[in-house]
C-alpha cells in the first residue's frame, strides 16, 4: 500500500491511511491492538511522526465500533450492513470517531480526507457511499448539538 500514496499529501492524510491500515488488519488479527500498532511502526517508522494522532484515532475507532456500526446501519437504505465491505465500514468508523470525538479536525475535512482514502483503497462506488453516509451522520450530529444548546 505504501507505494500508492505520494509522498506530498498532508501528513495527517499519511496517519489517516495508517490507522485504516491498522484497523483493517486488526479485524482479521487474534493480536492485540498494541501489537499490531506496533507492527505498523516497524514496518514504516517514519509513521512515528504523527503517532499521537494515529494512536487516538486507532483507539476511538476500536472503543468506539459497536455504537459506529449502530449509526451506519441507522442511514443504511435498501442496503444491509453485511454487505458492506470490510474497508468501507473501517472508513466510515474512523470518520464518524471524528466527526463526534475529534474536535479540532472539522467534520468536512474528516469526511473529505475518507472520502479520498476511499477513492485510493476501495472499490468505484465506495467514495460516494462513505460521502452520503458521513454527510448524514454529520447532519444528524448537528441537529444533535442544536438540542444541547
Amino acid at each position: 500500500w505504501e507505494s500508492v500514496t505520494s509522498s506530498n499529501i498532508h501528513p495527517r492524510r499519511k496517519t489517516r491511511e495508517s490507522a485504516m491500515q491498522a484497523l483493517f488488519a486488526y479485524q482479521f488479527s487474534k493480536d492485540d491492538s498494541n501489537l499490531v500498532l506496533g507492527r505498523l511502526f516497524e514496518m514504516f517508522p517514519e509513521r512515528k511522526k504523527n503517532s499521537d494522532f494515529l494512536k487516538h484515532l486507532f483507539h476511538s475507532v476500536l472503543l468506539n465500533a459497536k455504537w459506529a456500526d449502530d449509526i451506519i446501519r441507522s442511514h443504511l437504505q435498501n442496503w444491509e450492513f453485511d454487505r458492506v465491505a470490510q474497508l468501507d465500514r473501517v472508513l466510515l468508523r474512523m470518520g464518524i470517531c471524528e466527526i463526534y470525538f475529534m474536535e479540532d479536525i472539522p467534520p468536512k475535512v474528516s469526511i473529505s480526507e475518507m472520502v479520498e482514502i476511499a477513492k485510493i483503497y476501495s472499490t468505484e462506488e465506495s467514495s460516494g457511499f462513505i460521502n452520503g453516509i458521513l454527510d448524514a451522520v454529520y447532519k444528524e450530529y448537528l441537529e444533535k448539538e442544536k438540542k444541547l444548546i
